[in-house]
């Protein structure tokens, strides 16, 4: 018998939820045939077999989180000397935005690609193994031990993460009644959350729960735009009483942003905070994010502006297909250039969408709507989308991102 743990998939994560299996116990495998689709930070890969064997255990279930280096799958039959096994490419997850088109939202933007800093890659969130320590003394006083910490009555130390610590107060939980599982015994936050009360004990909570998958994404790739990138929004709004009947509006939305880039190339950029150097990209690339069930998640429609409008809207189908099925692949998702964040397709007129480095730039499309506007000889009502513009000051000045939306705005006040 020979056991297969899940190997490192090039970004250093910790775990990966399984997608689903390919094989069942009792098939016969060979080497380099597709064994599992597991997720890592919004991109679903394939894992493929080490060696040929028969499959006799699979560990885990598609909606399981396994630890890097855990139990995969067993095999019994000729195992020996397996082949280095060729781990899928992973693309560098795509976060931060806000959008989508027609039924779908958004969020997120790429990575570094060049970068081999593990530190700079979506969903190696910084850790900390600090404790907190302090008496576990209910109704009574601490006392105070030499070395900082405290004691309990019966010389025992409640030791807890300051987070766990944090929540714990938050939900009015008792630390002493909690076992911790951390290293030594730390009290982590998943020991707070494993002991919150079930919705019929406490009437109106609904219980905690642990981010997994897109949502946890999500989550690391908002905390990184938070540390790293200064947001400033423009706001304005394109007037559409000219256009056409028919007119596809995503796809238009894309070519003004590609005359938006030819305007202010600066906007179609990445920025390395670190080394405080600037690269202008020549290809644009835009990052659309779509709403599925699971979580957004932000394919890219690659070179807007070397494509016709039928030749996008193919693209823009293609990728919500595979965004709902799941079956993007990493090169569907790396090196955003340019975010654009649709919400208005759902519901919202302005917005302050979120910029994640190493990209600088993304724009929001709010809810059409009929407004009076004032005309040479009265008013009238014209059909305008506003527009949201967020750019890293860090490297993109206010008179960069005016013209920038100057371009967009004459592109989109076009009749065709």
């Amino acid at each position: 018998m020979t056991t297969f743990n899940l190997p490192d998939l090039g970004e250093g994560l910790a775990e990966a939820e399984i997608v689903r299996w390919h094989v069942s116990v009792g098939d016969v495998v060979t080497v380099d045939q597709p064994m599992l689709a597991v997720e890592t930070a919004k991109a679903v890969v394939e894992v493929p077999a080490p060696f040929s064997g028969v499959v006799k255990t699979l560990h885990g279930q598609p909606g399981d989180l396994i630890a890097t280096g855990a139990p995969l799958i067993e095999f019994e039959g000729d195992t020996r000397s397996p082949p280095a096994t060729k781990l899928p490419t992973r693309a560098p997850a795509t976060r931060g935005a806000d959008g989508a088109d027609g039924a779908d939202g958004t969020e997120r933007a790429p990575l570094h690609a060049q970068t081999a800093d593990s530190g700079t890659v979506v969903g190696s969130m910084p850790t900390t193994e600090t404790e907190l320590i302090e008496t576990a003394l209910a109704g009574g006083r601490p006392s105070h031990a030499g070395n900082g910490a405290s004691s309990t009555t019966s010389g025992q130390r409640l030791r807890a993460a300051p987070a766990a610590r944090a929540l714990a107060k938050k939900l009015g939980l008792d630390l002493t009644s909690i076992r911790g599982s951390g290293r030594g015994g730390v009290i982590v936050v998943d020991d707070v959350i494993a002991k919150v009360p079930t919705t019929a004990q406490t009437p109106g909570f609904t219980g905690g729960e642990k981010l997994r998958g897109l949502r946890r994404a999500m989550a690391q790739s908002m905390s990184l735009a938070r540390d790293n990138v200064v947001n400033c929004t423009l706001f304005d709004d394109a007037d559409l009483h000219n256009w056409r009947e028919g007119q596809d509006f995503t796809t238009r939305l894309l070519r003004a942003i590609a005359a938006g880039c030819k305007a202010e190339p600066a906007l179609n950029a990445w920025y390395d905070g670190n080394t405080q150097s600037r690269r202008l990209m020549t290809r644009i690339d835009v990052g659309m994010a779509v709403d599925t069930p699971e979580g957004l998640i932000v394919p890219v429609i690659r070179d807007i502006a070397g494509h016709s409008t039928s030749e996008l809207r193919d693209e823009i189908d293609r990728v919500k297909r595979a965004a709902h099925a799941r079956t993007l692949t990493p090169e569907d998702l790396r090196d955003v250039t340019f975010l654009l964040s649709n919400f208005g397709m759902i519901a919202g007129r302005y917005a302050t969408p979120v910029v994640v480095p190493p990209a600088v730039a993304i724009l929001g499309s709010g809810r059409l709507s009929r407004d009076v506007v004032a005309a040479r000889d009265g008013v009238e009502v014209h059909l305008r989308t506003p527009l949201s513009l967020t750019f890293d000051h860090r490297c993109v000045t206010g008179g960069e991102a005016a013209r920038f939306m100057a371009a967009v705005l004459r592109d989109l006040e076009k009749d065709n």
